[in-house]
C-alpha cells in the first residue's frame, strides 16, 4: 500500500499544477469551487467586521475630546467604543431584536453605539473629574451574518430556530422591515498623487487625504508659468514657494535640488521663485504672514490654533494631511510637494507622463465597511461640534441654576 502511495505522488506532474490555466473553459469551471469556499459577499462581510472591530475605534480614538471654549477645564474625552447587541429599548424595557422579528414587524436590525467617557463637572470653586459608561451616542444598523449579528457563528438548527434559512449568506441589513444592500462604489484612489488637466487645460497634481483624523483634497496646479496651492481653507490660490517656505524650505536653491538636476525643472520652477521674490518673502515667518491673510474667514475655528496660528495649523493637520509631521518636522511634507512638482514637470514636458483617472489601478471599490465609516465618521464629528457648541451656549449664561454635566 505504501508503495503505491509513493507510486502514485511520483506520477503527478507539480508542474503542470501550477502552470496558469490557458482556457477559458477551464476557468469557469473553478467558479462553482471558489463559491463554495469564498461565497458572494464575504467581501461585504469582512469589511463591516473590520468597521465594527477596528475602524470605529480609530475614528472615535482621533477625535476622543470635547472641550469647552468658554470653560477649558470642562470636557468630555472618550475612552472606549463598541457596538452592542442588537436590541429595542421601548418603554425602558430592553428587549432583543432578531432580523425575522425585524422583517415582519417593519422595524431597523440595530445595535445601539456604547462609549465609556470620563467627564469634569463643577465651576470655578472646584471640578471633579467623574467616568461613566456604556453610554449610548447612536444606533447602528448591523449587517446580517456579521460578528455584531445574532446568526453569527449559528448552526442550522439555532438559524431555523430563530427563523432564517441556512443557506442565506447575509451580507445585507433590514431596515424599516426592508431588506437593503449597500453596492460597491468605485472612487478614486486615496492618498495618490494623480496628474490631471482642469477644465481650462491647466497641469494638475492632486491628491485625496483621508485618515482617521481628517479628510482633505490637495491641487497643486500650473497657471500662467507658475505653480499655486489650492487649498479649501484659503479664499486663493497660494504660490507654492510661499508654501515651502512657511514649512521651513527657506531655500529656493534647496527646494530646485530636491525636485531635480534637470536644467528644464528648475526653468519651469522660476517663474514661481521670482514671484515669491517680488512678494518680498523670504523668511518662514514673513511667509505664514502672508498665508494668515489668505485664510477663509470662519464662523468658529475648530482646530486649536494656539501661538503657533491657524495657517500653521492648516499646514500640519489638512495640507497633504497623508503626510505626518511628528515634532514640527515638516521635511517629509517638503520631499512630497517636491515629488509632485516633479511629476507635473514631467506631465508638461511629457504628455504621456499624464495619468488616466479610468485606468482600474487608479481606482479602489469601496464597500459597505468603508462607507459606512465615512457616513459614522461625519456624524460623530457633527456631534462632537452640536455638543461643544450647546455647552459654550450654556457656560455664558451669567447666572446658571445648575452645574453643566457635559455626560448627559
Amino acid at each position: 500500500m505504501e508503495d503505491l502511495r509513493n507510486r502514485s505522488h511520483a506520477d503527478v506532474d507539480y508542474r503542470k499544477l501550477a502552470a496558469p490555466i490557458k482556457s477559458a473553459v477551464d476557468k469557469f469551471q473553478l467558479v462553482p469551487e471558489f463559491l463554495k469556499v469564498r461565497g458572494l459577499v464575504k467581501q461585504h462581510l469582512d469589511s463591516f467586521n473590520y468597521f465594527a472591530n477596528t475602524e470605529i475605534k480609530k475614528i472615535v480614538r482621533a477625535n476622543d475630546k470635547i472641550v469647552s471654549s468658554v470653560d477649558p477645564n470642562l470636557y468630555v474625552r472618550f475612552k472606549d467604543v463598541r457596538i452592542g447587541n442588537p436590541t429595542e429599548a421601548l418603554e425602558g424595557i430592553v428587549e432583543d431584536l432578531s432580523p425575522q422579528k425585524c422583517r415582519l414587524t417593519d422595524k431597523t436590525y440595530a445595535a445601539p453605539v456604547l462609549v465609556d467617557v470620563e467627564y469634569t463637572k463643577g465651576s470655578h470653586g472646584g471640578y471633579s473629574l467623574l467616568e461613566k459608561n456604556d453610554v449610548t451616542i447612536a444606533r447602528m444598523p448591523i449587517m446580517l451574518r456579521s460578528c455584531c449579528c445574532v446568526l453569527f457563528r449559528k448552526d442550522e438548527d439555532e438559524l431555523a430556530r430563530l427563523g432564517e434559512c441556512p443557506l442565506d449568506p447575509g451580507g445585507y441589513f433590514v431596515i424599516k422591515g426592508t431588506e437593503k444592500v449597500i453596492l460597491i462604489q468605485e472612487q478614486l484612489s486615496k492618498n495618490r498623487i494623480i496628474i490631471d488637466t482642469d477644465k481650462k487645460g491647466n497641469i494638475n497634481a492632486s491628491v485625496t487625504s483621508s485618515t482617521e483624523a481628517t479628510k482633505s483634497k490637495t491641487v497643486v496646479v500650473m497657471e500662467k508659468g507658475k505653480m499655486y496651492l489650492q487649498l479649501n481653507q484659503f479664499a486663493k490660490n497660494i504660490p507654492i514657494m510661499i508654501v515651502m517656505k512657511a514649512m521651513r524650505m527657506e531655500s529656493d536653491q534647496e527646494v530646485v535640488q530636491m525636485i531635480g538636476r534637470d536644467p528644464r525643472y528648475s526653468a519651469l520652477l522660476l517663474q514661481s521663485i521670482e514671484e515669491c521674490a517680488s512678494l518680498s518673502i523670504f523668511t518662514q515667518q514673513q511667509a505664514l504672514e502672508f498665508l494668515e491673510g489668505k485664510l477663509k474667514k470662519l464662523p468658529y475655528a475648530n482646530m486649536s490654533t494656539g501661538k503657533e496660528g491657524r495657517a500653521m495649523s492648516i499646514l500640519r493637520d489638512v495640507f497633504l494631511a497623508n503626510v505626518r509631521v511628528i515634532k514640527n518636522n515638516f521635511r517629509p511634507k517638503c520631499i512630497y510637494v517636491a515629488v509632485m512638482l516633479r511629476r507635473m514637470m514631467e506631465a508638461i514636458l511629457n504628455k504621456d507622463a499624464m495619468d488616466d483617472k479610468d485606468y482600474v489601478g487608479n481606482k479602489r471599490l469601496e464597500l459597505s465597511g468603508q462607507l459606512i465609516s465615512l457616513l459614522f465618521e461625519d456624524l460623530f464629528k457633527t456631534m462632537i461640534s452640536e455638543v461643544q457648541k450647546q455647552a459654550d451656549n450654556v457656560l455664558s449664561k451669567r447666572s446658571r441654576s445648575s452645574q453643566l454635566d457635559l455626560s448627559m
